[in-house]
């Protein structure tokens, strides 16, 4: 029990012993000596927070870290100014179309977020012609129907909107704000698959061509879709400019043997 209690009473010190070097450096240090922290982002982490890299497969860094103190630590203000923004933002038009319909311009000094608003903003707010309705008498194809009226509806269609008048719900469809495009492929039996395209989109001048049910009607001439007046070929505009799909090449659908597709648009 002796033994115990003096072991317990003992106290351990430990001391650390200070070098001649150290004593040396302690004397002679100045805190203006250290080198300075480097400031600035890590040119990888400056290459993420302002450019998109577009790479085979999709773009990459295109999130944008709004946080104006993100990177304080390394001294760099991620706060948006609208002075600094007045600076470095610019549009450079790199070609115009000699018709005036495209437009190829870059935007400078903005970051993805803001650059993809402007371009929501051009597709829902600049006017241009488009298939909306969709009237199919026969697909056999593999395609739905729904599908394909949707497919057809992002067909980029060389029309310039500001010819047509805009058709409100009461208003009939004529030769001012209307156009119509007819589809008819079949894939004959012992054929290979037929490549539906773009270029199979027949412009009709005259209107429709797709006649709507009598009813019980009397009328000698048979109703149909469209009640154009004039022929759509007999104006200026596009004496010689047919209206036609902007691209040509764009594939509608494929058909197999003995499937077939007709339709209005």
């Amino acid at each position: 029990m002796a033994n115990e209690e003096e072991e317990e009473g003992k106290k351990i010190e430990i001391r650390r012993i200070v070098t001649e070097d150290e004593k040396i450096f302690a004397k002679n240090f100045n805190i203006n000596d250290l080198p300075d922290i480097p400031t600035g982002l890590p040119p990888h982490l400056e290459l993420q927070r302002t450019r998109v890299v577009c790479k085979n497969d999709a773009p990459i860094h295109t999130s944008s870290v709004v946080y104006s103190g993100a990177y304080n630590a390394v001294g760099v203000d991620n706060s948006v100014k609208l002075e600094n923004f007045s600076e470095n933002f610019k549009v450079e038009v790199i070609s115009i179309s000699e018709d005036g319909m495209d437009m190829e311009f870059d935007m400078i000094g903005i970051n993805a977020a803001i650059a993809n608003a402007f371009r929501r903003i051009l597709l829902a707010e600049l006017p241009s012609m488009a298939i909306e309705k969709v009237f199919v008498a026969n697909n056999t194809s593999l395609v739905q129907d729904e599908v394909l009226a949707q497919r057809l509806g992002l067909i980029p269609i060389a029309a310039d909107p500001r010819l047509f008048d805009y058709l409100s719900e009461s208003d009939q469809p004529n030769e001012k704000n209307t156009i119509v495009f007819k589809l008819h492929a079949k894939c004959e039996i012992g054929e290979p698959r037929l490549k539906v395209l773009t270029q199979e989109l027949i412009w009709l001048p005259n209107g429709s061509e797709m006649v709507k049910e009598s009813g019980g009607s009397t009328s000698s001439k048979p109703k149909t879709f469209t009640s154009f007046s004039r022929s759509q070929d007999s104006f200026p505009e596009f004496a010689d400019n047919p209206i036609a799909p902007s691209n040509l090449n764009i594939l509608i659908a494929k058909l197999g043997p003995g499937q077939e597709i007709e339709l209005e648009a």
